[in-house]
């Protein structure tokens, strides 16, 4: 029997990294699949998988900083998988700049996919959440409770997911909602990848103090962390922000 059975999760980022691998744990363990990603091919992908290994799931073509594509895919997946009870936002965007160099393009694009995204995300699911019971798991970053130069919209992003994540669980927190969030350092995923390039003129010495002497971790490794806190082993966290970053913010 698995702590999900018969509950619908609602994952963000599904078609790739940590969303994809969140989905997957979440299916192994009994939860009904729905694949948010504006890439809906990739969130499609994730979907077979799940099916192939006897779960079930459905993709949604989400673009989660658009508030209508954002209702449309929470009432469809509603419709076509029943009540969500499981919300986990790992849909994320980021790169380098210099801080006066940053177009206003990027600090908009970013700020929109990583809070802006998942503030709608989470609005759309409460109500569903409220009918029952059920939480939410948004993933911010360490990057969202430390500085880390030449990103500053990915930063400041991070840090509102923290802050949003605190004020959901401090107002829901008597309506069967629970809010938590999952901090992680670097990470084996296409976002990492985003991040391999500095800007120009910059030492790449300058950013040891964001790498862990562990490495990077796997994203399967964080989604086992997000299925327990999502789980009802956790029912009375809520309003936590969760470092899993290989001891870089001792």
């Amino acid at each position: 029997m698995g702590r999900f059975d018969g509950r619908v999760a609602v994952v963000t980022g599904a078609g790739s990294g940590l969303g994809h691998a969140t989905a997957r744990q979440l299916a192994n363990e009994g939860a009904l699949i729905a694949c948010f990603d504006i890439a809906v091919d990739a969130a499609e992908k994730t979907a077979a998988e799940i099916g192939e290994g006897g779960g079930t799931a459905r993709a949604y073509r989400v673009d989660v900083s658009d508030p209508d594509s954002v209702k449309h895919a929470m009432a469809s997946a509603s419709a076509d998988l029943g009540r969500p009870q499981v919300v986990v936002n790992s849909a994320g965007i980021g790169k380098f700049s210099h801080t006066h160099e940053v177009p206003f393009a990027d600090w908009q694009r970013i700020i929109g996919v990583n809070l802006t995204g998942t503030f709608l995300v989470c609005q759309a699911a409460l109500p569903h959440l409220m009918d029952g019971g059920g939480c939410i798991v948004n993933i911010a970053s360490n990057a969202g409770i430390k500085s880390q130069p030449f990103s500053a919209a990915y930063c400041s992003s991070k840090a509102g997911v923290v802050h949003l994540t605190r004020v959901i669980a401090d107002e829901y927190l008597r309506k069967g909602v629970r809010a938590n969030c999952v901090a992680p350092g670097g990470m084996e995923t296409p976002l990492q990848e985003a991040f391999m390039e500095f800007p120009e003129g910059v030492d790449w010495k300058v950013m040891r103090k964001v790498i862990s002497p562990l490495g990077n971790s796997q994203p399967e490794e964080i989604a086992n962390v997000v299925a327990f806190i999502a789980s009802d082993e956790c029912r009375y966290m809520t309003g936590s922000i969760v470092s899993i970053d290989g001891g870089i913010t001792v």
